[in-house]
């Protein structure tokens, strides 16, 4: 198996778009572009729209499901982001990824998760059963080769780390600030013997967090949030076009 699968969907009939979820309407109080913006950020986090791909507000529009307005609306926001650029006559694109911004996400997710594993081990007997299942759920995607769910499964652990800390919200600062950060870690990803590393990692940090083990974890969690960072030099050379500074 090759360490790095390419991340471009396989061709589809016309008319059908498996990087992009249809923006239906519902209840919930929110906007249309809100929604949209959101299909967006998701697609972009997990490169099914690619660094450096091309957006034209008709075909988001078509393939959205929505009209042109809600679509021009979040593009504005997503540029402000710095999540999309307009590049002068050539358009508008997804924005490439940051090295810079990867450190600086790296240092924040570290540094808050440091924090949350310090603040769950104060309690003397924390209830590790969510996070026993998430690496349940790991390893079925480990053994299946969904990476997908992995992704999915791996993002919920860390998020229960920060729920049993009492701080949930922080997680979700979080989420916001390592978009970048997460772009390269899905393109690391299609690597099996990468995602058993993790899987271990994580363990390990579950472990240290049920024998509230401070000194283990802080170290764990550390190495764990730099995993992705150290192979940006090798990802960078294997994708250049997805890069920028």
């Amino acid at each position: 198996m090759s360490s790095h699968r390419a991340l471009v969907p396989e061709p589809t009939p016309a008319g059908r778009d498996p990087r992009l979820s249809p923006v239906t309407r519902d209840r919930a109080p929110t906007r249309t572009s809100d929604r949209v913006y959101d299909e967006l950020v998701s697609a972009i986090r997990e490169l099914r729209l690619v660094p450096g791909a091309s957006l034209s507000e008709t075909d988001l529009a078509e393939r959205l499901h929505v009209s042109r307005t809600p679509v021009r609306e979040a593009l504005a926001r997503l540029v402000d982001a710095g999540l999309v650029r307009v590049v002068p006559q050539v358009g508008t694109r997804v924005g490439l990824i940051s090295l810079r911004d990867v450190e600086e996400a790296r240092f924040v997710r570290e540094s808050l998760e440091v924090a949350a594993f310090e603040k769950v081990c104060a309690d003397p007997e924390p209830d590790v059963t969510v996070l026993r299942e998430l690496l349940d759920r790991q390893e079925h995607s480990y053994r299946t080769e969904d990476y997908d769910a992995f992704f999915a499964s791996d993002e919920a652990l860390h998020s229960e780390i920060f729920s049993l800390s009492g701080y949930p919200r922080a997680w979700q600062a979080v989420q916001r600030m390592k978009l970048q950060l997460d772009r390269l870690r899905r393109l690391a990803l299609p690597d099996l013997a990468a995602v058993r590393e993790l899987i271990d990692e994580h363990t390990k940090i579950v472990d240290a967090l049920e024998a509230a083990d401070l000194p283990t974890g802080r170290a764990l969690i550390s190495r764990h949030a730099r995993r992705a960072l150290e192979l940006g030099p090798s990802l960078r050379a294997e994708h250049p076009d997805y890069f920028t500074d």
